[in-house]
């Protein structure tokens, strides 16, 4: 998936278009912007009818919608939610990624092509067993490239901005918890600060493939600064996501764990990839290593048994989609276990 995205890119997948398996930066090479004229109205979801409710495609269930809802600041989301059941699982893509990350998979007999929209894909399966949500970030685009109708805002932006949108969206959406935070990439520094503020309350944890405040640590000091004057570099009047790292690994340190861990699983990538961001050796080596801290961290299990490199969720989503199932079952069983 070469992607605009690009000084992170494990090209493992320059074969397919666009992002996915760059999903922790922001391009270097701008193909196109967010116009500020992006609005609702443009949505590329569902076709959505009169009054601002959605016209699901496939089996939807009384509760399924997809459009756009309207933030306490006037700003507008994109946002797609199915099934039904509890806990609420929410699903965070990577950097610049929208919702369709999680409703298109990579087809095993074709894998050379692009994905496509799929049941077996995260959302759709996931929704079988409890309710599920994905929403676009402001300054995201779609597989196809098309701009989200998400409002645009000011880049960069921090975990912290991040985790106040998911709130705000949930809200907005009419969503309740407990929820299950299923970060991807860019995706876990969001879930990990929501899980540590509460905001919105989470019931449990997945990452797949997450970044995390360990890369500071266990990237060199050169990567590491590499990486960063690659970001800073992305900055402009484009409107595309472009995540502060260095921002939120503070903002996530200064928040206090939560009291009991949740219950979490991490998914780690295990087809090599790197970030290339500069000349001081690959980031392979330390990738894996932020991970383990990650699920020593989180007391999380953790699965490195992928088959992906890193978009795991469009290449391999039923490992997603069980590493789902089984911290709903956790969340289920502790809910009946307080309700005796």
């Amino acid at each position: 998936m070469p992607s605009r995205r690009g000084p992170l890119a494990p090209r493992i997948a320059a074969r397919r278009p666009r992002r996915l398996a760059v999903s922790l930066v922001v391009v270097v090479v701008v193909v196109f912007g967010l116009s500020p004229a992006v609005t609702a109205s443009a949505s590329a979801g569902p076709p959505v009818a009169p009054g601002g409710t959605a016209a699901p495609t496939g089996e939807p269930t009384p509760g399924d919608f997809a459009g756009t809802v309207t933030l306490e600041s006037g700003r507008r989301v994109y946002v797609e939610c199915r099934g039904s059941g509890s806990p609420t699982v929410v699903l965070v893509s990577g950097t610049g990624g929208a919702a369709d990350e999680w409703t298109h998979a990579v087809d095993p007999a074709d894998p050379a092509a692009a994905p496509v929209p799929s049941a077996s894909a995260v959302l759709p399966t996931v929704a079988t067993f409890t309710r599920v949500c994905a929403y676009d970030r402001p300054g995201t685009t779609r597989l196809d490239d098309r701009p989200s109708p998400s409002t645009p805002v000011p880049q960069p932006t921090t975990a912290a901005e991040g985790a106040a949108d998911l709130r705000a969206v949930l809200s907005a959406a009419g969503e309740h918890g407990p929820y299950v935070l299923v970060g991807a990439s860019w995706g876990a520094m969001i879930t990990a600060l929501a899980a540590r503020t509460g905001v919105p309350r989470a019931a449990a944890l997945v990452t797949v493939d997450g970044a995390s405040t360990h890369l500071q640590d266990t990237l060199t000091p050169a990567q590491w600064s590499d990486w960063m004057h690659k970001i800073d570099g992305m900055k402009g009047p484009n409107g595309l996501e472009v995540p502060d790292y260095t921002a939120s690994v503070a903002e996530i340190r200064a928040a206090p764990p939560p009291s009991v861990p949740l219950p979490a699983v991490v998914l780690t990538s295990d087809k090599p990839w790197d970030l290339q961001v500069g000349d001081s050796g690959s980031t392979w080596p330390a990738w894996l290593a932020a991970q383990n801290r990650l699920a020593a961290e989180l007391h999380a299990r953790h699965v490195t048994d992928t088959d992906s490199g890193h978009a795991i969720a469009v290449e391999q989503p039923q490992v997603v989609s069980q590493a789902v199932r089984d911290v709903v079952g956790h969340v289920r069983n502790g809910m009946r276990n307080q309700s005796r």
